[in-house]
């Protein structure tokens, strides 16, 4: 049987080079919002909205009318394990769904009509 590598993912390089920071305490009390732990993430990780930005545009040329953020989530997460860096225990948390649906819509305003978003609880 073969042995599976990651060496060949897109951006490992500059995750590779990246310093995980300590996870940060909790400030005055409370802990971190979901956009704040997204965004942490999200500079981490570059190349997970990349990859989703690839996969939305294959759903699309596919002729797909609606786009799964949790279908584009679960490809993600079996093409490249765990090649996420994270300073939690999730590597590709299911809470940062809504946030990349924003940011592909936000960079794509024609993908709108393919990926349904719902209020935050925040908003």
């Amino acid at each position: 049987m073969l042995a599976v590598t990651q060496d060949h993912l897109p951006g490992l390089e500059a995750v590779r080079r990246v310093v995980l920071p300590s996870p940060q305490e909790p400030r005055c009390g409370t802990i971190q919002t979901i956009q704040e732990r997204f965004e942490q993430f999200h500079d981490l990780n570059p190349w997970v909205l990349t990859e989703l930005e690839r996969l939305t545009a294959e759903c699309i040329e596919a002729r797909f009318s609606k786009i799964s953020l949790g279908m584009l989530f679960e490809l993600v997460r079996y093409s490249y394990g765990r090649a996420t860096l994270s300073a939690d225990d999730f590597r590709l948390n299911n809470d940062f769904r809504s946030r990349y649906a924003r940011l592909l819509i936000e960079r794509h305003p024609e993908w709108g009509s393919h990926i349904e978003v719902r209020a935050l609880r925040t908003d």
